[in-house]
């Protein structure tokens, strides 16, 4: 009774912990995507290289994930989240000394490694659950997750005031947003590595099996220890189809709107209810999926997402009211499969198995993230925004498919131990 009594206070205080270094990495992340297009765009003369500084920033978070995932198997989920956290500082200091030198190249390893810092952001939602019960481990990420509706709200309002504190220290003005960045990851991973005591990977293998094994898994071995487990890669499957239809559509949603001179500023009021959906709802997905099972809130997911296909492929680019409505759907829909699906992974196989499993779901959701958003460019230009939605359509229903067949063989567990998907 003591030791439960204990791991529940190490875990109420571990939530908070990965909560206030979410808002912070939040802030310092989402601070800079509009900056560094803008700057790259200014530095290259052209919008169309503009795109780059998000990509070399989605590249980076999808080459920080498995590194990270070793480093919480060496040393634990202290050492790798505020190993993350660190090295988005440099990259956001790289990103300042490119801009004030109009260096495109150094600019854009910058982008690249504040992005690895996203890595981190990804993978604390797992760090949340280490020591979890099965009552609680969806509810336990989902906070996590909601954190980062802080740093998206904060982060993009602070390009002003630090655009003026920039000018102030005779640096370019779009290089002010990275240097909030460069403060808040530094605290980000101050917070990780001095407050997340004790840390809840090595805490959780401590008490599997009275050990904490350190012992580093090839990416090989780690792919056979997935496909050994249906559930598992089914889990990886719903988050990165989850994130592939939210990426695809919500990127070209404003090429949509501009295409028939909708302002900008009510283009950035429907990325902003897109954002509401995406984070503020987090703590009643997360509840919801401990309540009534992971593969049930992964199907509402699936209804969600492809509702909001529907909604938003058949509105008009004027119609803002109707996209806001899509684009909100959408944001609820891959909060559901992010939730749901993180949870079902991590349930899914061994624990020390867990980090280079969640390590190659981070990796192949923003690899999807990256593809799907340069084909619905392709897509959008060739064919049009209803096709684009009706494209992502597909393999949600797929997935949709799919988690029938996972709950109809419900019975027949093949994870390392039974989970919840009732």
């Amino acid at each position: 009774m003591n030791q439960r009594l204990d791991q529940n206070v190490h875990q109420a205080k571990i939530v908070k912990v990965l909560g206030t270094a979410q808002v912070l990495s939040g802030i310092g992340t989402t601070g800079t995507v509009a900056a560094g297009s803008l700057l790259v765009s200014s530095i290259s003369h052209s919008t169309s290289l503009a795109g780059l500084a998000q990509t070399t920033a989605v590249l980076g978070a999808a080459a920080m994930a498995l590194p990270l995932a070793r480093l919480t198997q060496l040393g634990g989920r202290r050492l790798a989240l505020s190993s993350g956290y660190f090295v988005g500082v440099l990259g956001a200091l790289l990103a300042i000394v490119g801009g004030s030198h109009r260096t495109l190249f150094v600019v854009l390893i910058g982008t690249f490694m504040v992005g690895a810092a996203s890595a981190s952001g990804y993978q604390a939602r797992f760090a949340a659950i280490d020591l979890a019960t099965d009552a609680s481990r969806s509810k336990n990420l989902s906070f996590v997750v909601w954190g980062s509706t802080i740093g998206a709200v904060t982060g993009p309002n602070l390009m002003q005031p630090s655009g003026n504190l920039a000018q102030y220290l005779g640096l370019p003005r779009l290089a002010g947003p990275y240097l909030i960045a460069a403060l808040t990851l530094l605290l980000a991973a101050l917070v990780t590595r001095l407050l997340l005591v004790p840390d809840p990977y090595l805490t959780a293998n401590r008490n599997a099996d009275g050990t904490a094994p350190r012992k580093l898994e090839s990416t090989l071995t780690v792919l056979r220890h997935i496909r050994s487990y249906p559930n598992a890669l089914f889990a990886i499957a719903t988050v990165a189809i989850g994130h592939l239809a939210m990426v695809s559509v919500m990127v070209m949603t404003p090429v949509h709107m501009a295409m028939v001179d909708v302002t900008l500023t009510v283009i950035g009021l429907v990325i902003s209810v897109h954002v509401l959906g995406m984070y503020a709802f987090s703590p009643l997905v997360g509840a919801l999926s401990d309540r009534i099972g992971r593969i049930r809130v992964i199907q509402l997911g699936v209804v969600l997402l492809l509702l909001a296909a529907l909604v938003a492929g058949t509105a008009p680019g004027m119609d803002s009211v109707r996209l806001g409505v899509g684009l909100f759907l959408l944001g609820l829909g891959w909060s559901c499969t992010l939730i749901a699906g993180s949870t079902f992974l991590s349930e899914s196989v061994d624990v020390s198995m867990r980090p280079s499993s969640q390590g190659a779901s981070d990796l192949v959701m923003n690899l999807m993230g990256a593809g799907g958003g340069a084909v619905a460019g392709v897509i959008i230009s060739t064919l049009s925004y209803a096709w684009l939605c009706l494209a992502v359509s597909i393999p949600v229903a797929i997935l949709g498919v799919w988690s029938l067949r996972m709950k109809n063989s419900s019975a027949k567990r093949s994870g390392p131990k039974a989970t919840e998907t009732d």
